[in-house]
């Protein structure tokens, strides 16, 4: 897709996800809100950030099922609260599972759905982003707090991605799910 005649953004991106699942993403989300009010949170891990596609979504879809297909079940554990530095995105990093989504990214990341990305691939879960410098640090400080404060499990099972689209106003919407397939791994030593 070319950037609409004013230079702004193409109509649609895509990405793929994998969501959290409550009681962490309950959580997640509520810390969100609570960060950023208005915005409408969905506790998720990006395999593919947004990006234009050259072919139908249907041919997106059906390859992007077809890969992830290729994969198995596996376990994702979140560890702390960070910030990058070049934007300011506050954010909980991945301790366990990073390995098997950066080798699920590289895998998704060719052919059609292939994408110069600004920045190296780097599993997270976005907490706040595209806020004012001057509420960072405090952003960051609330963050750590809640999170230091959760006595729920950091650990969930990624067992299927979900392709997404955003389109204008920022909303983003499911289109489809794909279920990671190949024999399970066990959970985390």
């Amino acid at each position: 897709m070319q950037s609409e005649p004013n230079g702004t953004r193409p109509e649609s991106l895509y990405a793929l996800v994998i969501y959290l699942s409550d009681p962490l993403g309950g959580f997640l989300d509520d810390l969100r809100l609570e960060m950023v009010p208005g915005c409408n949170p969905h506790a998720h891990i990006s395999v593919l950030p947004p990006r234009p596609l050259p072919v139908a979504p249907e041919a997106a879809i059906e390859e992007i099922r077809g890969i992830v297909a290729g994969f198995a079940p596996f376990d994702i554990e979140l560890g702390q609260i960070e910030k990058f530095d070049v934007t300011d995105v506050i954010y909980i990093s991945v301790e366990g599972g990073a390995g098997q989504l950066r080798k699920l990214h590289q895998s998704l990341n060719r052919g059609a759905l292939a994408f110069p990305e600004s920045f190296a691939y780097h599993p997270h879960v976005t907490l706040a982003q595209e806020i004012d410098a001057g509420q960072v640090e405090a952003l960051v400080a609330l963050a750590s707090r809640r999170w230091r404060d959760f006595r729920g499990p950091r650990r969930f099972r990624a067992e299927s991605t979900v392709v997404v689209r955003n389109t204008r106003g920022n909303q983003w919407v499911d289109l489809a799910n794909g279920p990671l397939r190949a024999a399970p791994v066990g959970p985390l030593a």
